[in-house]
């Protein structure tokens, strides 16, 4: 066996060229979403012959996303091998009618993964979708079940998810109705359980958004409470945005600052993930004061020695506006009323830089030097974790690779 991929398993039969060969594909979620994975494996046009196998664990995501992941394995797999023609095996009926055309793709989870399924296809010269029952699919279904095994060695916390795979749980909590209104999936790459935090217990992780581009952004003038609109580019970085965030499963909540270019963010990701948008106070970005909509070189030479302070004293506050400590004090009650409200959950907040610094600093334990020194993109993503022991970390900062 070698590793191929983030936790994928691969094992190949090189040698020449095979034109044609069968691709049989699974995925499977213990809960659903629950802990996932899924199997590919490409066989000789005659099925007499592996020619190539794979397997990975994706955390915590849905039966569809897996199958899908699995598929997408396959049709790679058969590529590498220089396939021409491609006969797809699956008892996924959802991948099949959909990849086959006869059903539109509708849930935002799963139009990426059906778009790049497309994207690797079109690489074939043929492809055709047929659907097997489980029965006769058991090559792919015991890889899927070896991968969602694999999270045993992956997860390393005493949340119910470790301790189901540690009792050694096999059967795979499989859909009831394969149809094409099937749930959304939690993007793998963010769960890897306590690690070196040394916590304990399930903790509330907060998905945060910066809003995205408005005229005062494109100019780097300060925007505190003003309340400009989002861009054409910021309301494509809102969607493309959502579309990452709709991989995430059990999402407890979208909310938002009150300002507009933060909730006109917050209501297309909310669209996606099919739910509605919680304003918080306390998530609104800092009070620039008579700041308000001025450059750096501006405010500089408006207020040099007061402008000269700000930027080091988080203690100074704008004229007019509010400190970072200020700010600081807000977020931080805004933070513990979301974790008291939603323990244990996934929550989506959609907010400003300076909120979203804060919140990364007190996820980090750290002084006001993060504030000055870190950037964040518009739109990006950062993921803080808060336990209910007290104990917090930080999984990603500045993520913008969905743009």
């Amino acid at each position: 066996m070698t590793a191929s991929g983030s936790g994928a398993t691969t094992h190949s039969a090189r040698g020449a060229a095979h034109r044609e060969v069968i691709v049989e594909t699974d995925g499977g979620s213990r809960g659903n979403p629950g802990p996932a994975g899924y199997g590919a494996v490409v066989y000789s046009a005659d099925h007499g012959m592996v020619l190539d196998e794979r397997r990975e664990y994706l955390g915590v995501t849905t039966n569809n996303v897996a199958e899908y992941h699995g598929l997408i394995a396959g049709l790679t797999a058969a590529g590498e091998l220089g396939a021409e023609s491609v006969q797809v095996r699956t008892d996924s009926k959802l991948v099949v009618e959909q990849m086959s055309g006869r059903w539109k793709v509708k849930h935002a989870a799963l139009i990426p993964l059906a778009d790049r399924a497309r994207e690797v296809a079109a690489g074939f010269a043929r492809v055709s979708y047929d659907w097997i029952p489980r029965a006769r699919n058991t090559h792919a279904d015991r890889l899927a079940n070896e991968a969602m095994d694999d999270a045993a060695s992956v997860a390393e916390t005493t949340d119910d998810t470790s301790t189901d795979l540690a009792d050694g749980e096999r059967a795979r909590s499989r859909r009831t109705d394969d149809g094409p209104e099937a749930g959304a999936g939690r993007a793998p790459s963010m769960w890897h359980g306590g690690g070196w935090t040394a916590t304990t217990g399930r903790p509330t992780r907060l998905l945060l958004l910066r809003h995205g581009q408005t005229e005062l952004s494109v100019q780097r003038r300060y925007s505190g409470r003003g309340n400009p609109p989002l861009t054409e580019q910021g309301r494509h970085q809102a969607s493309r945005a959502a579309e990452r965030l709709s991989l995430e499963a059990g999402v407890a909540a979208v909310v938002s600052s009150p300002l507009a270019r933060a909730r006109e963010t917050a209501q297309v990701v909310a669209s996606a993930l099919e739910t509605s948008v919680e304003v918080h106070n306390g998530l609104i970005e800092t009070d620039f004061g008579a700041w308000e909509g001025l450059t750096f070189a501006e405010t500089a030479r408006r207020d040099p020695e007061l402008h000269t302070r700000w930027l080091g004293d988080p203690a100074t506050a704008a004229p007019g506006g509010e400190s970072f400590d200020q700010v600081r004090e807000r977020v931080d009650a805004a933070r513990r009323d979301l974790v008291d409200r939603y323990p244990g959950t996934t929550v989506v907040v959609i907010s400003h830089v300076t909120p979203i610094k804060t919140l990364l600093q007190l996820a980090l334990d750290v002084g006001p030097s993060l504030l000055y020194r870190l950037h964040l993109d518009l739109a990006s993503l950062s993921l803080a974790e808060f336990y209910p022991d007290g104990g917090s970390s930080v999984r990603l900062v500045n993520d913008t690779s969905y743009l």
